[in-house]
C-alpha cells in the first residue's frame, strides 16, 4: 500500500531529524514509524543500531513485520525494548558493578529475575504467615491472591513513578477520608512492602520493581551504563509514549540528545494503562527535546459516520460531567448509519447474546469477513465467553479470544494435566477431589462425558488410598453393567492413559514441566485423547510449561527452613489462583479469519482496526467504574496527584467520565463502519443496567433527533 501524503512528508525528513509525531489512531502513524525504519535500514544503517521502544512488547510487532518485508538482506537482529526489559538487561550486564552497593545479602552470587508467578509466590511466602499470625488484613474479605498482587502492584507503581517504596502507605493515607479501618489497611500494606522487600535483598531476589529501582538509582546515572548504551544505539524510534509511566520519560529525556535519530510516537486521547503507571502528561513534555513537531490528521480508519458518533459521545459526557459542551452537528442519518440497537427491548441477558450471534451471522453471510468483527466487553467473564462460542459455535462461526487476566488454572487443559500430574504423585498429598477427576478425565478420553466420567471414577478412583499408593485402577474393576454404558472403547482409551501414568509414577523424580511435556506428546495429543488436533489446547499447554519452567529457575534454589518439590509447589500455587505471566506467544495471534472476543482494553492496546465492533452490555458500570483495589489507588500513587489533596466522591466521578471518554474514543478510532450495542435490561447476575454509558448513547439519539428537527 502507498504512503499517505502526511507519511510520505515524514520519512521525506532528513536521517538526522528528531521528530515528535502525534495525531488520532487510526492516522497511520504506526504505519509510518515502520516505514521510517526502513528507510533507516535502506540508507545502510544496521538494523543493531536501531532501538525500537514500546510500552509492551506486541506492540512491536509491526517493526518486525516491516523487517521482514523488505526486498533488501538483512544482515543484523532488530532491538525492540521496554522499560522493564532494558532494566532487567542492564542489571544482568552490569551486576557485579553494583552487586555491592544495592544492599543484597550475597553481591558475589548471581540474582534470580522475578516474573510475575513467582514474584506472587514469594510474596505469599512472606505474606502468609503476617496475616496468620499477626493479624494483618483481618477486616478484608477478598481473595489471598488480590492481596498479594496488590502489594506488588504498589510496588512496581513506586518504581516507574519514582518514589521511594517506604512512602507508599503514608502516601495513600493521605488521600483517604472515609473510615479510620483503611488506614489500618494502609499501614499493613506498608508492613508487608518492607518484609518483602526485605526478603527479596535477603536471597539476591530482583522482583520487577527492584530492577527497576537498582537501574534508575545505580546505573542509569553511571557513565559506564550510559556509555554502553550510548555506543550500542544510534537510532530511537518510540511508538505509544503515551502509555509509558514518567519514569521512562525520565530516561528517555536525558537520552535523546545523544541519539542520531529519533521518532516518537504519541496518541492523541489516548493513556489507556493509566492503571499500570501510564502518564499522558509526562510522554507529551518529550516533544520539547525534539526538533520537529509532526501532526497526522487524515484519519485512515473512520467512516464518517463514526466521526459523528464520537463528536456526539463527546458533547453527551461533557453534558453529564456539567462541562462546557464542544459544538458538533449530528446527521440523524449519520448516526442511524454508525450505530445499531436491538429492534425491541431486550429483558435478559440471554437474548443479548442471541441478538448479537444473528447480527453476526447477518453480516458474514452478506459477505463481511469473520477477522473483521470484534466482540467487546469491559470484561469477558466465562459465562458470557461461553454462552458467545457457543452460540457461534452452532451456526457454524470460527471465533477466537483473548482474556490476558484470565487465570491458568481456570483454563480446561491446565486443571486436566494439573490434575493428572497431582494423581501420577500421590506423595505430594494433593490428590484432586472425584469431580475434578471426573472433568479431567472428560476432556483427555475422547467420547466420555460429564455422567459416564463420573461413572467411571466412582469405581476406578481411590481417593483416600494408602500413603504414596497409585490411586487409579484399572478398566477392568468396573462392574459389567456399567462398563457396557461407559464402551470399551473409552475403556480402552482409559487404560492407556492410567498405565502411561502408573508407569511415570515408578520412575525416577522427574521436573514438571518435563512431565507434562511428555504426558501431551505421548497420550493426550494421540488420536483417541482429547487434545489431538487442537491447536488452542496446545497453545495453553505451551504457556503452562513456559511457566513452569521460569518458576523452576527462578525458585530453583530452597529458601526456608522446609524441603519442598518444586512441581508440588507450582501446583500448590496455580490452585490458591496466582495468575499466569503474560506470554509473548498469547498477543501473537495469527491472522486467521475469525471473530475475535475480547475485553475492551485487551483489545485497544493490541492497536488493530476493524470494520464491525460489538460492545456488550453497555447498561454495565465496569465500562468506566475502577477495579475494587483495597490495597492501592492507581490515581494516588501517580506524579499528577498533588501531595494533601484527598480523593472524594467528585474526584471519582471525574475519573469516570475521563476513562468512559478515552475508552469509548478509542474505540471508535478503531472502528471502519458500525457499532452494535448490546443492551438488556438485566445483566448476566440479575441487576438492573443503570451505567454511564447508555446514558450518553441515549443522549446522542435525542441530540441527532433534535438535529433533525
Amino acid at each position: 500500500m502507498l504512503p499517505t501524503s502526511e507519511q510520505q512528508a515524514l520519512i521525506e525528513h532528513p536521517i538526522s531529524s528528531k521528530v515528535f509525531l502525534q495525531g488520532l489512531a487510526g492516522t497511520g502513524k504506526t504505519t509510518a514509524g515502520a516505514l521510517w525504519l526502513q528507510k533507516l535500514i535502506l540508507s545502510g544503517i544496521p538494523p543493531h543500531q536501531i532501538l525500537v521502544w514500546t510500552p509492551q512488547r506486541a506492540l512491536a510487532q509491526p517493526y518486525l513485520d516491516a523487517l521482514r518485508q523488505m526486498d533488501q538482506p538483512v544482515f543484523s537482529l532488530l532491538n525492540t525494548i521496554t522499560l522493564g526489559g532494558l532494566a532487567r538487561r542492564m542489571v544482568d550486564l552490569f551486576w557485579p558493578a553494583v552487586s555491592r552497593v544495592v544492599g543484597v545479602a550475597n553481591p558475589d552470587l548471581p540474582p534470580h529475575f522475578l516474573t510475575l508467578e513467582t514474584a506472587q509466590y514469594y510474596m505469599a511466602h512472606v505474606v502468609h504467615p503476617l496475616i496468620v499470625h499477626e493479624g494483618l488484613f483481618s477486616s478484608l474479605t477478598i481473595n489471598r491472591n488480590r492481596i498479594y498482587s496488590q502489594i506488588l502492584d504498589n510496588l512496581n507503581k513506586a518504581a516507574i513513578v519514582g518514589f521511594p517504596h517506604h512512602e507508599i502507605g503514608d502516601r495513600l493515607k493521605s488521600a483517604w477520608i472515609g473510615d479510620v479501618e483503611q488506614i489500618h489497611i494502609y499501614d499493613d500494606v506498608q508492613v508487608c512492602v518492607n518484609h518483602f522487600r526485605s526478603f527479596c535483598l535477603a536471597h539476591n531476589l530482583l522482583d520487577f520493581s527492584l530492577q527497576v529501582e537498582i537501574f534508575l538509582q545505580h546505573l542509569w546515572p553511571s557513565a559506564l551504563c550510559q556509555g554502553y548504551l550510548t555506543r550500542t544505539y544510534r537510532h530511537l524510534i518510540i511508538d505509544n509514549i503515551e502509555e509509558d509511566p514518567p519514569v521512562a520519560h525520565d530516561i528517555l529525556r536525558t537520552w535523546l540528545p545523544e541519539f542520531d535519530s529519533a521518532l516518537i510516537i504519541f496518541d492523541e486521547n489516548a493513556g489507556y494503562r493509566y492503571f499500570l503507571g501510564a502518564d499522558v502528561e509526562s510522554a507529551y513534555t518529550l516533544h520539547r527535546s525534539c526538533s520537529e513537531m509532526v501532526h497526522f490528521s487524515d484519519n485512515q480508519v473512520q467512516s464518517l459516520p463514526i466521526t459523528h458518533i464520537q463528536s456526539g459521545i463527546s458533547r453527551a459526557i461533557a453534558s453529564l460531567n456539567r462541562k462546557p459542551e464542544p459544538s458538533a452537528d449530528l446527521m440523524p442519518e449519520d448516526i442511524r448509519a454508525g450505530l445499531e440497537t436491538p429492534g425491541e427491548k431486550i429483558k435478559y441477558f440471554p437474548a443479548m447474546v442471541d441478538w448479537v450471534a444473528d447480527r453476526i451471522r447477518t453480516l458474514i453471510d452478506a459477505g463481511v469477513p469473520p477477522g473483521e468483527i470484534v466482540v467487546l466487553a469491559p470484561f469477558m467473564p466465562d459465562v458470557l465467553h461461553f454462552s458467545l462460542a457457543n452460540q457461534l459455535d452452532a451456526l457454524g462461526i470460527p471465533h477466537r479470544a483473548h482474556r490476558p487476566s484470565r487465570s491458568l488454572r481456570e483454563e480446561p487443559a491446565t486443571q486436566t494435566l494439573l490434575t493428572l500430574a497431582a494423581v501420577t504423585h500421590p506423595d505430594w498429598n494433593l490428590l484432586p477431589k472425584r469431580i475434578n477427576l471426573a472433568f479431567a478425565l472428560m476432556q483427555a478420553v475422547n467420547g466420555l462425558d460429564l455422567v459416564r466420567s463420573q461413572l467411571l471414577t466412582a469405581y476406578t478412583y481411590k481417593e483416600f488410598a494408602k500413603e504414596n499408593a497409585f490411586p487409579l485402577q484399572p478398566f477392568e474393576v468396573v462392574p459389567p453393567a456399567t462398563r457396557d454404558r461407559i464402551t470399551y472403547r473409552v475403556g480402552e482409551r482409559y487404560d492407556r492413559l492410567v498405565s502411561w501414568l502408573h508407569s511415570a509414577s515408578q520412575e525416577d523424580p522427574q521436573t514438571l514441566d518435563f512431565f507434562l511435556n511428555r504426558l501431551f506428546g505421548e497420550v493426550l495429543s494421540q488420536p483417541g485423547f482429547g487434545f489431538h488436533n487442537n491447536l488452542e489446547s496446545g497453545n495453553t499447554i505451551a504457556t503452562l510449561i513456559e511457566s513452569i519452567q521460569k518458576f523452576r529457575w527462578a525458585v530453583g534454589a530452597q529458601i526456608g527452613p522446609e524441603p519442598f518439590t518444586i512441581g508440588k509447589e507450582y501446583l500448590q500455587m496455580v490452585q490458591d489462583g496466582v495468575i499466569a505471566a503474560s506470554y509473548m506467544h498469547s498477543w501473537e495471534q495469527p491472522d486467521e479469519d475469525a471473530v475475535f472476543l475480547s475485553p475492551a482494553y485487551t483489545f485497544l492496546i493490541s492497536n488493530r482496526p476493524v470494520d464491525y465492533q460489538f460492545w456488550l452490555d453497555i447498561g454495565s458500570p465496569s465500562w468506566y467504574q475502577r477495579l475494587d483495589q483495597p490495597l492501592t489507588q492507581p490515581y494516588v500513587l501517580s506524579r499528577n496527584w498533588q501531595e494533601g489533596d484527598l480523593w472524594d466522591a467528585e474526584d471519582e466521578l471525574s475519573a469516570a467520565f475521563d476513562s468512559l471518554h478515552r475508552l469509548s474514543l478509542g474505540l471508535l478510532n478503531r472502528c471502519r463502519k458500525k457499532v452494535f450495542l448490546g443492551m438488556s435490561e438485566l445483566d448476566v447476575r440479575g441487576y438492573e443496567n443503570r451505567g454511564l454509558l447508555i446514558r450518553i448513547f441515549q443522549q446522542v439519539f435525542q441530540q441527532a433527533q433534535k438535529g433533525a428537527a
